[in-house]
């Protein structure tokens, strides 16, 4: 009966993502976002069950994958998709060209901009990197390349700053069709990109050998104190650099 207790765990991260999905194809991105966390908090505790319960094997591990590839992978490739084609579609003078393109452009009756669509790599990126990860044996206590669920963290978080933050500046950069862009192609490449980053896994609670999780941890209360729902992207470009700077003391 253990063992089928954290793929339990596994499923509900699948349902919150299929919720979510449904959540951001009607522009309810905060809810989506809602959703999202949770998926992630159990892609956390199904991992943690399994190793507490020692009933890790293969089909977890695909399972496993399978639901991070909606919750962490689609749904963000929606949200960015959504975004995208909003800001072509109130695009400023410069992107005229853009938003005339988006106008004359229907799908069984839907108008959508084909540049849009470049919201999709992220999805795209997340299943190349999903399957990375389950026949890479090295990534136990690092990771090679951004983890789904982080990239999912940061692409959900631009939503979030518009609708909480209430900044005029921010919201105008957010909107701005290059800035997505530009996000969604460093979404795509830090997906796969060939850094290790540093897992926030305790295998002991030494300071001396975690000093880089907990400074880490404690950089990130202060952020997120500070800048609230903007902390975030910084959160994650944080853990990017924080990573590249400890790179070679990252083993196993």
């Amino acid at each position: 009966m253990k063992q089928h207790i954290p793929n339990f765990i596994t499923l509900l991260n699948l349902l919150s993502g299929s919720v979510a999905v449904i959540l951001a194809v009607n522009n309810q991105f905060v809810t989506a976002a809602i959703f999202v966390f949770l998926g992630i908090f159990f892609d956390f505790f199904d991992g943690f069950f399994a190793r507490k319960l020692n009933v890790q094997g293969d089909l977890g591990l695909q399972l496993d994958s399978l639901a991070d590839m909606v919750t962490s992978g689609l749904v963000p490739g929606i949200v960015m998709f959504k975004l995208i084609h909003m800001a072509t579609g109130t695009a400023g003078a410069e992107f005229t060209s853009v938003a005339d393109w988006n106008a004359q452009t229907v799908i069984d009756g839907l108008h959508y901009a084909p540049l849009a669509y470049l919201g999709f790599l992220i999805t795209l990126s997340s299943a190349y990197r999903l399957a990375k990860f389950n026949i890479d044996d090295e990534q136990q206590s690092y990771f090679k390349g951004l983890p789904t669920p982080a990239n999912a963290i940061f692409v959900l978080s631009l939503p979030l700053i518009m609708s909480f933050q209430d900044n005029d500046s921010l919201n105008a950069i957010i909107l701005n069709p290059w800035f997505l862009i530009i996000m969604t192609l460093l979404s795509t490449y830090t997906l796969n990109a060939p850094i290790k980053l540093f897992a926030l896994k305790f295998k002991t609670w030494d300071f001396k050998s975690n000093i880089t999780r907990y400074l880490f941890l404690i950089l990130t209360v202060v952020l997120l104190v500070v800048l609230q729902f903007a902390a975030i992207p910084a959160i994650i470009l944080l853990y990017v650099f924080m990573s590249l700077l400890t790179a070679k003391n990252i083993h196993t």
